[in-house]
């Protein structure tokens, strides 16, 4: 078997070879590895291969924590340094600003770290009933499958959630319902935890009585979803979870319901925020736009500098939560919210809006083109970018540097999703000369 030279890794964590001017794409090698490989999709410019011997390893290969790596889909990167990922990532994220959008930082910020397990406080679980598996699995998807990895526990879970794995199959076998419940999502607050299951017929008597056991010996709060995310609610009025997380360097304390959009990893979500607002450094009597604000995150710690802080978004029940977070943190006069779809196209930047004098934009992985093609000839005189997809950044960075006349003063990584080839960023857009 041929012996291939691995010389960096691709956007999803798969080690790049050449051979004969075809691309090789190989899951599990390292940059500078000599491997050997077996492909599993041909085509005529690359192939896609799974690796067979590592020949030569890296010195920053590692052994994997979890034992379920390889077989589940939940992370890519296991098998590299904790401290190397992030130079991939940076590395992945700056290719991806020139390659894409021809634009390079003028100063690469210090990459954003937070702990390497145990992080994740949001979580989809896939559940299915296997009878050959000899009964329920509860868990991330396996690898390039759609099946549900036999797994007991999960290093990048909480611990007591990865020890709640187990019980939760057993749980599962015991419902009537249990071929009509494709997930149960994870949502962890500061001081409680929510399981919300997704429920395609209503439990019976029992189902409700072996989950509330469940709960009592767990320490946690169940939720039943019949419906979309606006469906979730508690087995009873007395169930209903205080879900939140604190921003201590802000005094602000977050609440958001188990369905909303948080961030996954609080501890780095901490430090982002510090990051972005020492950026956008507000100053008071400045008007400041936090887009897709979602619970307001970075809209109050915004406020709490003493700028007039304005999150928009386009989900009323995100806007509600996040008017209700201003309420209980003191903030109401400091930040105001408005309902607006920052994704359709705008031609003209919208009257309700107005001016502001920074920007901070924080757009789901589809980025935020129709915004920054609408900003006025009075843009904001600095824009923050955070974002969870280096190729929407990218070229949302050419209509920036090209079209508005901004520069792209900095730019750098924050590793929310460590062992996974999941990339998140941060960068700064001035406008002007240096």
């Amino acid at each position: 078997m041929e012996v291939l030279t691995v010389e960096s890794l691709d956007q999803e964590g798969r080690g790049i070879a050449r051979r004969d001017g075809k691309t090789i794409f190989i899951e599990g090698a390292l940059p500078g590895e000599r491997v050997t490989c077996s492909p599993y999709r041909k085509k005529p410019a690359y192939e896609v291969a799974t690796l067979v011997k590592v020949v030569k390893p890296a010195s920053q290969r590692v052994t994997p924590r979890c034992r379920y790596f390889g077989l589940c889909g939940g992370c890519s990167m296991q098998h590299l340094d904790y401290r190397a990922q992030v130079a991939v990532k940076q590395r992945v994220l700056e290719d991806s600003l020139w390659h894409i959008g021809r634009v390079r930082p003028e100063q690469i910020l210090p990459a954003i770290y937070g702990p390497a397990w145990g992080y994740r406080h949001r979580a989809r679980l896939a559940v299915r009933h296997v009878p050959k598996k000899g009964g329920a699995l509860v868990g991330f998807h396996e690898k390039r499958s759609s099946y549900v990895a036999d797994m007991d526990s999960c290093e990048v879970l909480p611990e007591r959630y990865s020890r709640m794995l187990r019980p939760l199959r057993d749980l599962v076998d015991t419902f009537s319902i249990r071929s009509r419940l494709p997930q149960i999502e994870i949502a962890a607050g500061d001081d409680a935890d929510v399981l919300v299951l997704r429920v395609l017929e209503p439990p019976t008597v029992p189902d409700l009585e072996h989950l509330r056991d469940f709960a009592g010996r767990h320490g946690v709060r169940i939720y039943l979803q019949p419906g979309g995310p606006d469906t979730a609610s508690p087995l009873s009025a007395e169930d209903a979870a205080n879900l939140y997380y604190e921003l201590p360097e802000f005094d602000l304390r977050m609440h958001f319901g188990p369905t909303d959009f948080t961030q996954v990893n609080h501890a780095v979500n901490r430090v982002l925020v510090r990051r972005a607002l020492a950026l956008l450094d507000p100053q008071p009597g400045e008007r400041i736009a936090d887009m897709f604000c979602g619970i307001g995150n970075f809209t109050l710690a915004i406020a709490r500098r003493g700028a007039r802080a304005v999150g928009v978004e386009e989900s009323a029940a995100l806007l509600k939560c996040a008017a209700a977070n201003a309420e209980a943190n003191g903030l109401s006069g400091a930040a105001t919210f408005v309902e607006m779809d920052l994704y359709r196209p705008m031609g003209a930047w919208p009257d309700a809006l107005g001016h502001f004098d920074c920007m901070l934009l924080d757009p789901p992985r589809d980025g935020a083109v129709e915004l920054v093609k609408a900003l006025p000839d009075e843009s904001p005189r600095r824009i923050v970018y955070v974002s969870c997809n280096p190729g929407t950044l990218a070229r949302d960075a050419a209509v920036l540097t090209q079209a508005r006349g901004y520069r792209l003063s900095a730019a750098g990584v924050v590793n929310m999703f460590p062992h996974t080839s999941h990339i998140e960023s941060i960068a700064v857009f001035d406008r002007g000369e240096a």
